[in-house]
């Protein structure tokens, strides 16, 4: 009988841009071996070094942030909380600091102390790391005032504008989360929470660039806080902002979930000059029209020929929409797929669900459709945070502090993600989670070398960084 040898897959993997080698298995499988695992008792481990570190990209991402004047803004913006002849840890060293934290991945103060055993980590913050005590004391020097400055801040980090210049409409996801908190901490109160019933909590909003998977905006606000009409002067300034950063001619669409379906938010984002696409409240009135209504396109049919999905154009108009002078566009979807989320049946005879989308665009009705599930990215987006930069993470008991260290984790994630984008656009492009970025570009094996009154960081020859730091 005769053997075929396989040929090696050249499909992409991650580890070539990371820096490894491939797979040598079709090579041993040829010379018909095994491979066999050596004995680890035999590699012995010796603390030889004093110059070895794990997480040799800080040394590219702190050059990428003091080029692009983020140390400077962060001394001129913030080193009035914290002045005094007998200062030694400013206040723009030590939010330097925790970002540096945050993007090797500690998302609590006191992970900062495994951190202090890494040389490069301790170089980078000024040759000593303080202690955790002084970095809680310093997030609870955080005002108002300064709230705001850091909000802005992050805020701009995560507005792009070589990302947006050439688009013809951009997108804005607004939605809210909920962070479960263990402890006593202020303005951590019961409120909804579907996972962990009467559980204080925090309840943010958040709103992202859907085009760079980045935060424009965020709020932490007190647990017990719903969402509703007392927020259209909210949305209403996040929708400013987001409008202020494209040009007269580009389109900004704003996506919301049901909680958006009242006339204040509603008529706020037509007021800002930007679109909607907004999830509807299926209410008795909207049911019954949607039921009512006899003409329905079918964009999709199985094998048979039966129909799959049928959009529609609903002639439905809210009282209080008529009230202000609302124009709004009611698109229903029915389908006989599966699909995510309450399943709503409103025929006895048609194996049907439904939904339906409020929105100002004149798109076709599946276009409509397509245009709000692409705004699920926002659940992904919100759970790297959670997952990725300990978002839910809690430090302190007061809430400003908790306030200040909820925008450092969301400024840490809008820089990384830009100098992922600027530095290593391969790698940016492939839209790879924080945890794939952070090992090919932060987490990532050095030696630190002093030689002629000079340091060199010496990292693997394949990685990424060899190249960003020539």
């Amino acid at each position: 009988m005769t053997t075929t040898t396989p040929t090696p897959s050249t499909g992409k993997v991650r580890r070539d841009a990371l820096g490894g080698k491939r797979g040598a298995g079709h090579s041993f499988q040829g010379r018909g071996e095994r491979v066999r695992r050596p004995d680890p008792t035999k590699v012995t481990a010796t603390g030889t070094s004093e110059r070895l570190t794990s997480a040799a990209g800080l040394a590219a991402f702190g050059a990428f942030l003091r080029q692009q004047g983020v140390d400077r803004e962060l001394h001129s913006s913030f080193d009035r909380l914290k002045t005094g002849a007998n200062v030694v840890y400013g206040m723009a060293n030590q939010m330097r600091l925790m970002l540096d934290a945050h993007v090797a991945g500690e998302s609590r103060v006191f992970g900062i102390e495994a951190l202090a055993a890494d040389p490069l980590f301790v170089r980078l913050a000024g040759g000593t790391v303080p202690c955790v005590d002084t970095l809680y004391r310093d997030l609870n020097r955080f005002d108002e005032q300064a709230i705001g400055v850091l909000e802005s801040m992050m805020a701009r980090w995560g507005t792009d504008p070589n990302a947006l210049k050439g688009l013809r409409r951009a997108h804005v996801d607004i939605d809210t989360s909920v962070l479960p908190v263990h402890g006593e901490h202020e303005r951590a109160v019961p409120g909804y929470n579907p996972r962990f019933h009467g559980r204080p909590s925090y309840h943010p909003v958040v709103a992202r660039w859907a085009e760079t998977d980045t935060c424009m905006a965020a709020l932490l606000r007190s647990g017990d806080t719903s969402f509703g009409e007392e927020d259209a002067g909210t949305v209403g300034s996040l929708v400013r902002r987001g409008r202020n950063s494209l040009t007269p001619n580009q389109q900004l669409v704003v996506r919301m979930d049901s909680a958006a379906d009242c006339a204040a938010i509603l008529s706020t984002i037509v007021a800002e000059n930007a679109h909607f696409v907004v999830k509807a409240r299926m209410t008795s009135d909207l049911r019954e029209s949607i039921a009512n209504t006899p003409t329905w396109t079918t964009v999709d049919r199985d094998a048979d020929g039966k129909p799959i999905t049928q959009v529609a154009d609903i002639t439905f108009a809210r009282g209080e929409w008529m009230a202000r002078g609302l124009r709004v566009r009611v698109v229903a979807v029915r389908t006989t797929e599966p699909r995510a989320g309450k399943q709503l049946f409103l025929w006895d005879d048609l194996d049907y669900t439904v939904k339906a989308y409020l929105t100002t665009l004149t798109d076709a009705a599946l276009d409509v459709m397509r245009c709000y599930e692409d705004r699920a990215g926002v659940e992904t987006l919100i759970a790297e945070w959670k997952g990725g930069w300990g978002l839910g993470d809690v430090p302190c008991w007061g809430f400003e502090a908790n306030h200040a260290a909820f925008l450092l984790k969301l400024l840490a994630h809008n820089l990384f993600r830009r100098f992922a984008g600027m530095v290593v656009p391969t790698l940016a492009a492939a839209k790879w989670r924080v945890q794939w970025l952070r090992r090919g570009l932060i987490r990532v094996p050095g030696q630190l070398v002093r030689s002629g009154r000079r340091w060199t960081l010496r990292v693997p020859a394949l990685s990424p960084l060899a190249h960003l730091l020539e």
